[in-house]
């Protein structure tokens, strides 16, 4: 059987329930044999973030403690430059091989300005991408990222077929967290206690992040 792995990156400023129930969802909806959360160094299409990747690597690890069906991977700090999903692919790709199956993992937001990515009509030739539905936002209907799906969508049997070159739609219970909100209840003095895990809330409180 063609083995599988999920790519899920993201700032995580700070990582909360909502990113890690996505996750786990996507790897066992999919049959995922891992799921890699990949912290970016510097989004190229998001505003510097607020804790240092330092930071963000810490919380990460704190919120993964105990839990054996997700891991991190650390590549694209390590890289110490603007974080492009093209470039983590061909790595990931020269390292397993033509034969696992990659799928990179994201929301219909992310999706829908997919065009505006670096090298991002290149990337199903390295991996599938799988598009998690959400309430509040639409799939393209024209333009280059509309004609994409229409020649390159498939269903979830895809994954596990071939190793690139699908786009999958997911349907999801989504938890509507948004790290964006949670900055902004901590810099007004609010609690975002069940928001994020308590361990993560400790550390953001003891370090004094978002203020």
């Amino acid at each position: 059987m063609r083995k599988r792995i999920g790519i899920f990156g993201g700032t995580f400023d700070p990582i909360h329930i909502g990113h890690l129930r996505m996750a786990l969802e996507i790897k066992q909806q999919l049959q995922l044999d891992e799921m890699l959360l990949l912290p970016c160094y510097l989004p190229p299409h998001r505003p510097t973030p607020g804790a240092s990747a330092i930071q963000r690597v810490e919380m990460l690890e704190i919120a993964l403690q105990g839990c054996t069906e997700l891991q991190m991977d650390k590549r694209e700090l390590q890289r110490n430059k603007p974080s492009y999903t093209y470039d983590t692919l061909c790595e990931l790709r020269a390292e397993v091989g033509d034969q696992v199956s990659l799928c990179l993992c994201m929301g219909m937001d992310s999706f829908a300005m997919l065009d505006s990515w670096h090298n991002w009509d290149q990337l199903l030739q390295l991996a599938h991408i799988v598009v998690v539905t959400r309430p509040d936002w639409f799939l393209p209907e024209s333009g280059a990222v509309a004609d994409l799906l229409n020649l390159h969508c498939h269903d979830i049997d895809a994954v596990a077929q071939q190793a690139a070159g699908a786009i999958v739609l997911l349907e999801q219970r989504l938890i509507p967290i948004s790290a964006t909100d949670i900055r902004a209840q901590i810099h007004a003095g609010k609690s975002p206690q069940f928001l994020v895990p308590d361990a993560v809330w400790n550390y953001i409180r003891v370090n004094e992040l978002y203020q």
